[in-house]
């Protein structure tokens, strides 16, 4: 509550943006092509924008379209394959291509190459029982418009033209299978995000603050937001007061979330899952694989966890990983704190969390065998991907931090998701986002969901409708359900882009 009148009359910014990574980012661009007049402030507790989850080392880069993630198709009891979340995947994927291509298009990022290529994504299993799944979910696939040019091959001599690395030493009486997708893309999301900050910070009325933490977050009489921040390098301490906070800081969501103490809060916890990574050092071993290369992951293992053997662009240098290795920290950031997990138990979190853990037992083992593999076992599980791999081509590096979220069940107590969730107050001033994969690449999307329930009052206007069909030209229609439209929309952002499929690249 307010201590003075003084306080009531500070003049602040119309919008905050806690932490400097793409959902900010993607948001703070939206909000100033959408109303230009916007005063922004952007904080960030560490020295650069995209230094946690969206930096190019810390997540897979894979533009998440599901034409190789497996785990959006699960299959059901009675054999079929469900590919509902994969349309939903894969039409948030071409929404966020077509924002950057209005982006491009219009100067205000810098050229496509430097974020997005394309690169083949290939789903690949060995055994009778993996090869009668990928058959299926082939099939069911390429019945959507979205899936539209994959192909599928179970023989050895095709498979070793288009991933060598994966069938050179393999035994040729293995059943082996894969899909390809040439329309697959790597995409640099540190580059991007960067590239969206830097233009942000040269708009009037934007301010970036860098090395400032958010220490206290409090809702005051008028409806505003009084944000307490502390400036890292000077130990300085000010307040901030805006009518509308979004809270899009990766793994630290959360306990910001909890400082702000709305009830639509109450109840979420958090499970920290991190990950590691096999970098290759051989210059010519790289050379050899061009493709993201996908695999079914193991029972119990979170999503983050599937294994791939990943074709990269980083800095504009080719780059060869293996992974995620899976393990459990406290820590909900990279850079974060080992008090994180402990900080957020709270009183009304606590049975969802215990009920989702208790639940949950086999990822908690997965993590614990994880934790304890040794540098001779991480080679041998990629081997399974790469069988003629040398221990000395590979190092161990740490990706990011992923949190995912726990929510209260009412029959259940508590349960684990691995999506993505935006919550927001009843009056929707404050909102956060909280989850991981595979929110970069769907960043536009969730963005739009949270300007259609946070800015109802603007985004139902001519004006505001007729700019998002400027920067998104399937607004408000599916894409998946017109064959046409996404033929036109993947023409146009394939362009703009610099996106061709592979076959034809060569």
């Amino acid at each position: 509550m307010m201590h003075n009148n003084e306080e009531k009359d500070i003049i602040g910014p119309d919008v905050v943006l806690i932490g400097a990574g793409i959902m900010s980012a993607t948001l703070g661009m939206m909000l100033k092509e959408l109303n230009p007049d916007l005063k922004i402030e952007v904080l960030e507790r560490l020295d650069m924008a995209a230094a946690e989850s969206s930096d190019a080392w810390n997540n897979a880069g894979t533009g998440h379209s599901a034409f190789c993630e497996l785990n959006y198709t699960p299959e059901q009891p009675d054999g079929s394959i469900d590919i509902s979340k994969a349309i939903r995947i894969a039409e948030s994927f071409e929404i966020s291509k077509q924002f950057w291509a209005y982006l491009i298009k219009n100067r205000i990022i810098e050229l496509p190459t430097s974020f997005i290529r394309n690169i083949p994504h290939i789903s690949f299993v060995w055994g009778h029982d993996n090869v009668n799944f990928l058959r299926k979910r082939y099939e069911a696939m390429v019945q959507c418009h979205l899936f539209k040019g994959m192909v599928y091959t179970e023989d050895h001599r095709e498979l070793k033209e288009w991933i060598p690395l994966v069938m050179n030493g393999r035994d040729s009486s293995e059943p082996v299978a894969a899909t390809r997708m040439d329309l697959g893309t790597d995409v640099n999301f540190g580059a991007l995000t960067r590239s969206m900050f830097r233009y942000l910070q040269e708009e009037n009325n934007v301010i970036t603050h860098f090395t400032h933490e958010v220490r206290k977050l409090r809702q005051v009489e008028d409806g505003r937001w009084r944000i307490t921040v502390k400036n890292l390098k000077t130990g300085e301490k000010r307040k901030i007061y805006s009518r509308y906070v979004f809270i899009g800081a990766g793994g630290g969501a959360l306990p910001l979330l909890e400082k702000s103490d709305i009830p639509e809060g109450k109840g979420y916890g958090g499970f920290p899952v991190s990950g590691q990574w096999l970098r290759c050092t051989n210059r010519d071993v790289i050379e050899q694989h061009e493709a993201k290369v996908y695999g079914k992951a193991a029972v119990g293992s979170p999503p983050m966890s599937v294994p791939h053997l990943d074709t990269r662009y980083i800095n504009g240098k080719r780059e060869l990983l293996f992974g995620p290795y899976a393990g459990f920290s406290t820590k909900f950031l990279k850079k974060g704190s080992f008090l994180d997990l402990p900080r957020s138990i709270k009183a009304g979190n606590l049975r969802p969390m215990l009920s989702a853990g208790i639940r949950n037992m086999d990822l908690t083992r997965y993590l614990i065998d994880q934790v304890r593999q040794t540098p001779d076992e991480r080679v041998e599980a990629l081997k399974d991907y790469f069988p003629n791999a040398r221990p000395e081509d590979w190092e161990l590096a740490v990706a990011g931090q992923r949190v995912q979220i726990i929510k209260k069940d009412p029959d259940k107590g508590g349960v684990l998701e691995f999506g993505t969730e935006i919550v927001s107050g009843a009056n929707c001033t404050l909102a956060a986002l909280l989850g991981a994969s595979p929110g970069a690449s769907t960043a536009v999307s969730i963005m739009l969901g949270l300007l259609e329930r946070c800015f109802m009052h603007r985004i139902n206007t001519d004006e505001w409708q007729e700019k998002l069909k400027e920067m998104i030209p399937s607004y408000g229609q599916s894409l998946s359900g017109n064959p046409a439209l996404l033929d036109q929309v993947r023409n146009y952002t394939s362009e703009v882009l610099g996106l061709v499929p592979a076959v034809e690249k060569k």
